[in-house]
């Protein structure tokens, strides 16, 4: 004799399997752990300009081209090399009257050039920027401090951050009565470095001393443990 199933039982076994399916991936603690380490800056870029002002739109250009060439001019004769410094930023706009209302004429012309400089020794950065405001330069606009070497340090750091988790997940699995496995998944937050300072600067600033302070460089990782009964 043959024995029928009802079609609602059918169904609950059906629906069931996925979730007994479910019970063969292995328990896991997850735990985020976290590497730094403090060093010196030992790379920095000044961002510098000249801007000149006109009543054409030629002359605001040809004063403003003449006025880079002295700064680029000063630049090498300082010892930075050409490789060390680009123009990041060429503009002539026009100008109007300051109060206006509604249509105004065109009272003059404002050109602007900036370079960006990369200099290689960080106890120099005053006398470069003394260097481009005494050849005309009139728009100090900030310092970048930043780490050369700061992809190979994050290597110690991502050790680091993964000691950091393993401490944190061994004391889950302690308070639980369990033991660690093997590691499931390790993923790794963004590790870009932070400028140390980045400021705008005004031209009578030139003279001031500047302090690089130290740069911060963190690794944060997510990690999942397996665990197993304590034995």
């Amino acid at each position: 004799m043959r024995h029928r199933i009802p079609l609602a039982f059918a169904a609950t076994l059906l629906l069931a399997a996925p979730v007994l399916a479910q019970s063969d991936f292995p328990s896991a603690i997850s735990v985020t752990g976290q590497g730094t380490l403090s060093v010196r800056p030992d790379l920095a870029q000044v961002d510098a300009g000249v801007t000149s002002d006109a009543k054409t739109a030629r002359e605001a250009s040809d004063a403003n081209n003449a006025a880079m060439g002295k700064v680029l001019l000063a630049l090498k004769g300082a010892g930075i090399e050409q490789k060390d410094y680009q123009t990041s930023r060429l503009a002539l706009q026009p100008q109007y009257p300051a109060n206006r209302s509604g249509p105004s004429p065109i009272v003059g012309y404002r050109a602007s050039n900036r370079v960006t400089i990369r200099v290689r020794d960080v106890t120099k950065i005053a006398n470069v920027i003394d260097t481009l405001v005494g050849a005309g330069a009139n728009d100090i606009g900030g310092i970048n401090f930043m780490v050369s070497q700061a992809s190979k340090l994050l290597d110690d750091v991502r050790t680091q951050a993964v000691a950091d988790a393993r401490r944190k997940a061994e004391i889950y699995a302690k308070a639980a009565g369990v033991t660690l496995g093997a590691p499931l998944s390790i993923s790794e937050e963004g590790t870009a470095p932070r400028p140390v300072f980045r400021a705008k600067m005004a031209t009578e600033m030139a003279a001031a001393p500047v302090a690089q302070g130290e740069e911060t460089l963190s690794v944060t990782v997510n990690v999942s443990w397996a665990i197993k009964p304590a034995q």
